[in-house]
């Protein structure tokens, strides 16, 4: 239980500026898995994406006028707890989204790696008895 001294107790979202909102929008609803959820009417053009009842994606359409970059700066990846690796990796495979297997030795853990349609990396690791 958090003490009521800490500054945070959870993680709530991420936010996401994107080149093509509707792009990536699609990326993570077809792609990830995430679904389309309630946005309040804020002046920004985006979507908030949902994991179950949390949105946990914020996503923002960049503006014009702001260069493109590749990649996601100084944060590396976000990761999600994957549910099935078959269906899953089965799925990036129809939708010919290139991706990259790991096996982290210690648990057994299997992973996948995709890039957004802005470059982002994004991890899904599956447990040993759920791959």
């Amino acid at each position: 239980m958090p003490d009521s001294c800490d500054a945070v107790d959870a993680l709530q979202h991420i936010n996401l500026r994107s080149a093509d909102v509707n792009r990536s929008r699609d990326f993570y609803v077809d792609v990830i898995g995430l679904h389309v959820g309630p946005r309040p009417p804020i002046a920004s053009v985006g979507y908030w994406l949902y994991l179950g009842a949390v949105p946990v994606i914020h996503l923002v359409q960049r503006p014009l006028d702001v260069p493109s970059q590749s990649g996601t700066g100084a944060v590396d990846h976000v990761a999600f707890h994957g549910v099935d690796f078959d269906t899953t990796r089965a799925r990036f495979s129809a939708r010919g989204v290139a991706f990259h297997e790991a096996l982290i030795p210690r648990d057994g853990t299997r992973q996948l790696f995709v890039h957004d349609p802005d470059g982002v990396k994004i991890e899904l690791n599956f447990d040993a008895a759920c791959a």
